[in-house]
């Protein structure tokens, strides 16, 4: 079995203003990335657009209403200060979200071995009724939804480590115990969430928070003595993978020193969780990153240890 990349040209479609960080160039350079002759073994599909159940076991249904019917044919509707729809943001969404389930099939199925879905709108700081930090689906909480729905898995881990926290996926997570969220991010950041203490209903939420400044080391440490072995005893069934690049260190927006090297370390310490208790199933999704070449050149070394995952 290979390793599938699940993307869209709709994803290329959204908008904000110009200028916004979050804009297509950033997909481009991650497409770019895989497209390398060292990645001819990637299994590309299309992602379909979600459905609107697909995307209800997450969201409040008349949120998901208001979103689309709010989509203008021309110009920007602003949702909060960071966040704006335009013209092409309603498709790229499904698709974004149409990834995680189409995803979450194919590996539950044995088509593929794992996958990364390139794909924009990010998700994880969407909440169930609304939209904020660039995200307006979750895509990670969606994919993990699909899987306890469709495929009936009872426990299912989601692990991110973008610069920031993910709040819209640890509020959806903290209740239910059959559902594992842990986060890396940079302390006292935006959106201001993820403190240690945080730890949801039955220790299934595991939040490590970096002081500004940190690199690898204290990465690396974060995940060898907290997170890794609470995941491990979680023994997940599926892991899907909240993947932000904007920890690396030429990233404008955050404040952390990660490298490639760090992002292929964890993928392989995640992968090797999987292979112990999920049968190796993988589901990573682009989350944010927001300097072009670091973003790619992180894409690559990230999804170069999902393909290696498959003979291992």
């Amino acid at each position: 079995m290979t390793t599938a990349v699940f993307t869209h040209p709709d994803c290329l479609l959204h908008r904000m203003e110009p200028g916004h960080y979050e804009n297509p160039a950033r997909l481009q350079a991650v497409l770019a990335a895989l497209r390398q002759p060292e990645f001819a073994a990637l299994a590309w599909r299309d992602a379909p657009e979600a459905t609107l159940d697909a995307i209800g076991r997450v969201h409040d249904p008349r949120y998901v209403q208001t979103v689309l019917a709010a989509v203008p044919t021309e110009g920007y509707v602003r949702i909060d200060p960071d966040t704006a729809l335009g013209a092409g943001t309603g498709v790229a969404m499904l698709r974004a979200a149409g990834a995680a389930t189409a995803a979450v099939d194919a590996v539950m199925a044995g088509e593929v071995a794992n996958a990364f879905c390139a794909v924009r709108p990010p998700g994880h700081h969407a909440e169930r009724a609304r939209a904020m930090g660039f995200c307006f689906f979750n895509n990670a909480a969606i994919g993990a939804l699909q899987a306890r729905a469709v495929h009936g898995l009872a426990r299912v881990a989601v692990v991110d480590f973008d610069v920031h926290h993910g709040n819209g996926t640890q509020h959806m997570f903290e209740s239910d115990r059959g559902l594992f969220y842990a986060s890396t991010h940079q302390d006292a950041f935006y959106p201001g969430t993820g403190h240690a203490d945080e730890q949801g209903v039955a220790g299934n939420i595991v939040n490590v928070p970096l002081r500004g400044g940190s690199g690898g080391a204290e990465f690396r440490r974060a995940f060898e003595d907290v997170i890794l072995p609470k995941l491990d005893a979680f023994s997940p069934e599926l892991v899907l993978i909240s993947a932000g690049f904007d920890a690396h260190h030429a990233d404008p927006l955050g404040g952390l020193g990660l490298t490639e090297d760090d992002y292929a370390w964890v993928t392989r310490a995640l992968c090797a969780v999987a292979a112990r208790h999920a049968r190796g199933r993988v589901v990573s999704l682009l989350e944010g990153g927001y300097d072009l070449d670091a973003l790619g050149a992180s894409a690559a070394a990230h999804v170069r240890e999902l393909m290696a995952a498959r003979g291992r």
